[in-house]
C-alpha cells in the first residue's frame, strides 16, 4: 500500500513537470537553455564538480520557475480579477525566478568561461 501510494505521488510530481512544459513557455526555454549547457559541457569536459555545480543550477532554475507557476496559478483561482496584492505576489513570484536565473547564468560563466578561453587560445 506504501508503495502504490508513493508511486502516485511520482506520477503527480510528473503530472506537474507536464502542465508546466506544456502551458508555460518560460519552463520550455529553461529546459532548451538547460540542454544547451549540458552539450556545451560534454563538449568541453567539465570536471565532475563542475557538473554538480551545472546540474543543481538548472534544477534550481526550473524549480524556481514550476513554483512560479503554481502561484500564479492560486493567485489566478483565489482571485481573477485585479488585485493589488496579487499582483505583489506574483511580481516577487517572477523576481525570485529571475535571481535564480542570473544566478545559474553567474555560475555558468565562471565554469565556462576559462573553458573556453584555454580552447580559443589553443586555435
Amino acid at each position: 500500500m506504501l508503495i502504490a501510494r508513493k508511486l502516485r505521488s511520482f506520477g503527480y510530481a510528473i503530472t506537474g513537470i507536464k502542465i508546466a512544459w506544456r502551458e508555460e513557455f518560460n519552463f520550455r526555454v529553461d529546459v532548451v537553455c538547460a540542454i544547451v549547457t549540458l552539450t556545451v559541457g560534454w563538449f568541453l569536459s567539465i570536471t565532475r564538480t563542475e557538473w554538480m555545480f551545472v546540474i543543481a543550477m538548472i534544477g534550481f532554475v526550473l524549480a524556481a520557475e514550476t513554483f512560479n507557476t503554481a502561484l500564479e496559478e492560486f493567485c489566478d483561482m483565489v482571485k481573477s480579477e485585479h488585485d493589488p496584492h496579487i499582483a505583489k505576489i506574483k511580481d516577487l513570484a517572477a523576481g525570485a525566478t529571475l535571481v535564480a536565473a542570473i544566478t545559474a547564468f553567474c555560475v555558468g560563466c565562471d565554469i565556462f568561461i576559462p573553458h573556453f578561453l584555454t580552447l580559443f587560445s589553443l586555435s
